[in-house]
């Protein structure tokens, strides 16, 4: 009698190979898109021996000469325009602080306006992902409170800097290790230390280097843990900052009220980029005291600013735009009262200043290894993002062709 083994084997090996691919038609589950936002981190800020993880991944993966943040150089109209491709002046963040008639104003630091999905235009890329039937997740990206278009992220956060940067990579590290069912194809990360640091102490100081290494031990648990769990060909991540940050030297600083009398204009914001709103009756006066180049800043009526920072047009920018020249604030006197002696840092400056430069660094599976990309401005993620979930762009201010040299096979992506 013939020895049976040889057949059963063989039926065994066929029976295996069969279960091992994927039914005719179906793909394998593409990988998650990780995004993760270092607050306030200037390209200068890498390679100098704080943030060797970082360096790493900028080494083995895509990075970028340095990426030009949008007008105005603000944390939540630069995080909102990676999101949606469009600039300040189209989704609406045209500030951090800002003020629209039917709705109030908005400020950061007021939830239920940070809340409301009515600030937000434009759609974010969660909201097309979870439209398209694709499960986000978010970890402190401004917009992901709101219901934009009434969607929000599968799972959201309202901020919490109580949130250890630790448990922030442990939330995230959990969601990248379930089943496909559940795991977001979009998630995100954010960092805000480097930015408080540089704010209170400047960018050059050694507060801030202290919180760049500690961003960095961040980024390397996460690193960590994604190749212990063995995730490395299912996450795609790319790593952003919003803006720079300046040097303002002690005493740098401009009172708002000297800028105009109260009676003639009202400062909807202040900082680097200012926005004034003549009184009833009093326009004349308030452009006799503002328009115009002056020594430490320069005003426009807001459809003459010019054309390069692509801002203007939107309802809620003020009748009149201010912009301070690089290392000077300006503030109300009140504030100026209570401000620390010693250097500080800021941003809001002209993003065309090397000093507002940002960075942007990916690795992945979709990403070629050890490449540098000509430097870009940040409208130019969005559609990269959007091509890394399989969705197509929104119509937007990005150029699609900017970013696709970074892909392996663009034609293939996800």
């Amino acid at each position: 009698m013939p020895n049976p083994l040889p057949f059963f084997c063989a039926c065994l090996l066929l029976l295996a190979g069969c279960a091992s691919a994927p039914p005719a038609g179906i793909a394998p589950s593409a990988p998650t898109l990780l995004l993760v936002s270092l607050d306030g981190v200037h390209p200068d800020m890498l390679g100098r021996g704080d943030t060797p993880h970082l360096d790493r991944l900028s080494r083995e993966g895509v990075r970028a000469a340095w990426m030009t943040p949008s007008y105005p150089s603000l944390t939540f109209p630069n995080h909102y325009t990676m999101v949606t491709g469009l600039r300040p002046d189209r989704h609406g963040l045209i500030h951090n602080t800002m003020h629209a008639p039917e709705l109030g104003w908005f400020r950061l630091s007021d939830r239920d306006a940070v809340g409301n999905g009515e600030w937000w235009e434009g759609e974010p890329l969660w909201v097309t992902a979870e439209n398209a039937g694709l499960p986000t997740a978010t970890l402190f990206w401004p917009g992901s409170e709101a219901p934009v278009r009434g969607v929000r992220p599968t799972r959201w956060s309202a901020f919490d800097e109580t949130l250890e940067m630790r448990a922030r990579v442990r939330r995230v590290l959990g969601w990248l290790a379930e089943p496909d069912a559940s795991r977001p194809r979009l998630a995100t990360l954010y960092f805000e230390h480097p930015d408080g640091a540089g704010h209170a102490h400047g960018p050059h100081s050694p507060e801030l280097r202290k919180a760049m290494r500690e961003v960095d031990t961040a980024i390397g648990q996460l690193l960590e843990g994604i190749a212990r769990r063995g995730l490395q060909e299912r996450v795609n991540i790319v790593v952003v900052s919003d803006h720079g940050m300046a040097e303002v030297a002690d005493g740098q600083v401009v009172a708002v009220e000297d800028l105009v009398d109260g009676a003639d204009a009202q400062a909807v914001s202040f900082g680097q980029v200012l926005g004034f709103r003549p009184q009833p009756g009093r326009t004349a006066q308030a452009e006799a005291a503002l328009l115009g180049a002056h020594g430490r800043y320069d005003c426009w009526r807001k459809a003459a600013m010019p054309e390069r920072w692509h801002y203007g047009s939107h309802p809620r920018i003020p009748p009149i735009v201010c912009q301070m020249h690089e290392g000077w604030d300006a503030i109300p006197s009140e504030y100026i009262a209570r401000r620390p002696a010693g250097t500080r840092g800021s941003h809001g400056f002209d993003p065309a200043l090397p000093s507002m430069r940002a960075i942007f660094i990916a690795r992945g599976p979709a990403f070629r290894e050890s490449m540098e990309l000509p430097p870009f401005d940040n409208v130019d993620v969005y559609p990269l993002l959007a091509r890394l979930l399989g969705l197509e762009p929104l119509p937007g201010d990005g150029d699609p062709r900017t970013l696709a040299p970074a892909l392996r096979d663009p034609d293939v992506v996800p």
